[in-house]
C-alpha cells in the first residue's frame, strides 16, 4: 500500500438513527479532519431531529471489549467520548483509559438532548466527574452543562471548578448564552484565558456539541497543541453551522462533509 495512513480516533458514543448527532456526527467531523473513526457503542437512542424518545445503554463488558479489542489492533492517537448513557458503561471506559494514560482524550459531557430528554442523572455526572474528568485533556462543555456539573453562577467559577475536578483544559462554548455573539472560552491549568468571537446564527443545531469534540479530537490527533486545536475545531464546526440543512420538523443539521 502506498496511502498514507491517517490519525484513527477512537470514539465512546451512542447511536443516533437520525443520524445528525452522535456517532456518525463524530464520524463525519472526523473524516472532515482527515482521520479515521474507531467508533465504540455506548448506547442505543430513539430520537430524531425534535427529541430523545429513548436511550439504551450497552453493557459496560461489551463497551470495554469493542475498546480493547480496536486497541490491540489500531494505532490510535485520540479519543473522544461523547454520550455514555450508565454508571456501568462510564466505568468501562475508565478501565479502558487507565490502560492507555498517554491517549489524549476529549470528553463532551452530554446531560441532555436538545429537546430537553434527560441524558444524565445525578449519579451519571458524579460518576464521569470522579472517574473520567482526571483522565480528560479537554472537557467541551456548553454553558449549560458547565453550571449543572458545578453549580457555579459564572462561568469562570465553573471552568475553575472543572479543572479543580482534574481536567488538563475546558472549552466552554456560549451558544446558550443571551449574547450578540457566541463567545467560547479555554481554560487550561496554569495559563492565560484564551476566548473566541463568533456571529450567532439563526438556528438551533441537532450534532453540534458531537462536531466541536470530535473535530477537536481530530486535531489534536493531527498533532496540533490544545490552543491551536480548539481554534480550528470551532472554524470547522461554525462553517458546518452555517452550511446547515432542515432536514426533519426540529433542528437544523451541520454540513460536515467538508475539508478546511
Amino acid at each position: 500500500m502506498t496511502h498514507k495512513l491517517p490519525p484513527i480516533v477512537l470514539v465512546f458514543a451512542g447511536n443516533d438513527p437520525s443520524g445528525g448527532a452522535g456517532l456518525c456526527a463524530d464520524i463525519q467531523a472526523l473524516t472532515g479532519q482527515g482521520c479515521h473513526t474507531a467508533p465504540v457503542v455506548t448506547c442505543l437512542t430513539v430520537q430524531d431531529s425534535r427529541n430523545v424518545i429513548e436511550k439504551i445503554p450497552v453493557s459496560g463488558s461489551k463497551v470495554f471489549d469493542q475498546a480493547m479489542t480496536v486497541l490491540a489492533d489500531l494505532p490510535i492517537a485520540a479519543c473522544k467520548i461523547g454520550l455514555l448513557g450508565s454508571i456501568d458503561v462510564i466505568e468501562a471506559v475508565q478501565q479502558v483509559l487507565l490502560q492507555y494514560p498517554s491517549l489524549p482524550v476529549i470528553l463532551d459531557p452530554i446531560l441532555a438532548a436538545g429537546g430537553g430528554y434527560s441524558l444524565a442523572n445525578l449519579n451519571i455526572c458524579e460518576a464521569m466527574i470522579t472517574k473520567l474528568f482526571p483522565l480528560v485533556k479537554v472537557l467541551t462543555p456548553n454553558s449549560q452543562e458547565a453550571r449543572i456539573l458545578t453549580r457555579s453562577n459564572t462561568l469562570e467559577a465553573a471552568a475553575l471548578q472543572l479543572l479543580d475536578y482534574g481536567c488538563q483544559a475546558v472549552c466552554i462554548t456560549g451558544t446558550h448564552e443571551n449574547s450578540a455573539t457566541v463567545v467560547n472560552s479555554l481554560y487550561s491549568q496554569g495559563q492565560s484565558v484564551y476566548s473566541w468571537e463568533w456571529p450567532r446564527l439563526p438556528f438551533s443545531y441537532h450534532g453540534s456539541g458531537c462536531t466541536l469534540a470530535s473535530s477537536l479530537a481530530g486535531q489534536l490527533a493531527l498533532g496540533k497543541d490544545i490552543r491551536s486545536a480548539v481554534y480550528e475545531a470551532q472554524r470547522y464546526t461554525w462553517t458546518s453551522l452555517q452550511m446547515g440543512f432542515q432536514a426533519g420538523h426540529g433542528q437544523a443539521f451541520p454540513y460536515r462533509l467538508l475539508c478546511l
